[in-house]
């Protein structure tokens, strides 16, 4: 457990993952506030589980390339001033009959690595990836396609209910049923060889594990994600690497397209990561086979994997508070997103606050028919609004944009993404016209649904212009067809509020047309 004096700094902290295909590293500036900026990725293949399954050892080159891989990170950390390495290695070293001597050689670059069991990789890889994808309460499966291992869990957002670890990697399979120095095609005999022993090796865990009612499905690893990109290509699949979905029936066209290549074929492939051109079939027979024996039809892909799930358990540890905790995806990245940009949280919760009540009540009266999922990116665009501040008042609108376009906000999909960085774009100044560069890059109904935001959000900003909160509370009511009232309920002098409204009056009548006139009105109908 930190001190309370470490806990008053920031922190640098390196997470490094040691699997048996690949070394990854994350290294994490951590404030005291509980934000925090990722600062370095680093990824290398090492093939540290080559043979180890048929050996029982990891072989001498590889342990070679590892102890190499692990002192160069090391470096890139204490280049940063990191303050801690948190290391752990999985299946390959679990299993190695030799891992004592490895681990004793990781020592001497400086790395105490912690071996994970199968179950605890599990754990671990199901915190990195729930605590970056907006789940909610939905019974979810995650599916991580290691090269020595696959692990399985089934939960939701904050705790799982069933975890598993299965003896099935891309690497493990491949070497298995491909000879090490196979460049040929995979015939449909050896392919179905290979699904048919992978199936009988997940046989157990799928009798344990409680498939009911199961609403989404997540993918996280490597293997996934290519395969997921090359699908992507192969199929022209549009949106963003963040919002990747790989449907089962284009992961069966994509495995008959590869298993048709040679291996100097497949690494020509679009799409694919050249790397892994040699095990991504071996990868795909366990994907496959688990989309089929779950009843699987897509697979939502993520980046997010055990190091990030090193992150959040170090978090916790640490002490990260229940309030934060508790707060689904979304609401913790804005709110780390805010307070890394140093923003006014009292004007920016006063702010959301008169957002929502202006969403509610223009609602009521049939100004807009939005939703709820656009009322909830009002609330999070106005938490955010002020943002650019962080660079300079001057212009902040754009800024806001900016950072909140180019922001790691996790839990959100692009369009979702875009729709906020405009809201927050157009809270000042001029209403936005369809033609904004910002706003082609979103279809017509977001188009629409930024105008009417944006709208609420100037006005709710404008009742806060003092920062002080003396507007509580703030609605639309219609008197008639032509009339809408703003009713509001003040404490002490608004003359800032005041003027800010008059200022914007025309911007409301321009948006919600039919030539509705707006009349604001403080508690007890005087004018304001």
């Amino acid at each position: 457990m930190a001190s309370e004096e470490l806990r008053s700094e920031d922190r640098v902290i390196a997470f490094i993952d040691l699997g048996t295909n690949s070394i990854r590293m994350l290294v994490v500036r951590i404030k005291p506030n509980q934000t925090y900026a990722i600062l370095r990725e680093e990824k290398e293949i090492v093939r540290l589980g080559e043979q180890v399954s048929s050996s029982g050892c990891l072989r001498l080159k590889a342990m070679k390339r590892a102890v190499l891989v692990c002192q160069k990170f090391v470096e890139v950390a204490k280049a940063f001033d990191a303050d801690e390495i948190v290391a752990v290695a999985t299946s390959a070293t679990r299993e190695a009959k030799n891992k004592v001597e490895f681990l004793e050689e990781l020592r001497k670059t400086g790395l105490n690595v912690k071996v994970v069991s199968g179950k605890e990789e599990a754990r671990l890889t199901y915190l990195g990836v729930s605590s970056g994808v907006h789940i909610g309460p939905k019974k979810t499966i995650f599916i991580d396609i290691g090269g020595g291992s696959t692990e399985i869990v089934i939960g939701d957002q904050f705790q799982y209910q069933n975890l598993d670890t299965l003896k099935l990697g891309a690497i493990r399979l491949t070497r298995l049923f491909l000879s090490d120095t196979a460049e040929s095609r995979v015939s449909m005999f050896v392919y179905e060889k290979m699904k048919r022993y992978a199936k009988n090796k997940m046989l157990r865990t799928i009798e344990r594990m409680n498939m009911e009612n199961l609403a989404l499905a997540i993918g996280s690893s490597g293997t996934i994600i290519n395969l997921a990109e090359v699908a992507r290509k192969m199929f022209k699949k549009g949106g963003a690497k963040r919002d990747l979905v790989l449907e089962l029936r284009d992961l069966k066209e994509v495995i008959s397209i590869l298993c048709s290549l040679t291996l100097a074929e497949r690494k020509e492939v679009p799409g694919i990561n050249a790397d892994r051109a040699d095990i991504i079939i071996g990868g795909a027979v366990i994907l496959e086979a688990l989309m089929e024996e779950f009843a699987l039809k897509e697979i939502i892909v993520t980046n997010r994997g055990l190091r990030h799930g090193l992150l959040i358990d170090y978090l916790q540890r640490q002490g990260e508070s229940l309030e934060v905790e508790k707060m689904s995806v979304r609401e913790r990245c804005v709110l780390r997103l805010g307070r890394t940009c140093n923003i006014n949280e009292d004007h920016a919760n006063t702010v959301a606050t008169l957002a929502l009540q202006l969403f509610d009540s223009s609602s009521k009266i049939k100004l807009h028919d939005l939703g709820n999922s656009e009322r909830e990116l009002l609330k999070y665009s106005a938490i955010l609004h002020d943002t650019g501040n962080f660079i300079s008042f001057r212009d902040h609108h754009i800024h806001s944009h900016y950072i909140i376009s180019h922001a790691e906000l996790l839990g959100f999909n692009q369009t979702e993404i875009s729709i906020m960085a405009n809201v927050a774009r157009f809270h000042r100044k001029r209403v936005p016209r369809r033609k904004e560069t910002t706003m082609a890059e979103i279809d017509e109904q977001s188009q629409k649904t930024v105008i009417v935001l944006s709208t609420l959000l100037k006005f709710a900003e404008k009742l806060d212009r003092s920062h002080t909160g003396r507007i509580k509370t703030a609605k639309f009511t219609s008197k008639d067809d032509k009339k809408v009232v703003l009713a509001l309920r003040t404490e002490g002098e608004c003359d800032l509020e005041r003027w800010g409204i008059e200022s914007v009056v025309r911007d409301f009548e321009k948006v919600f047309e039919s030539g509705v006139k707006l009349y604001v009105m403080s508690e007890g109908n005087h004018r304001v």
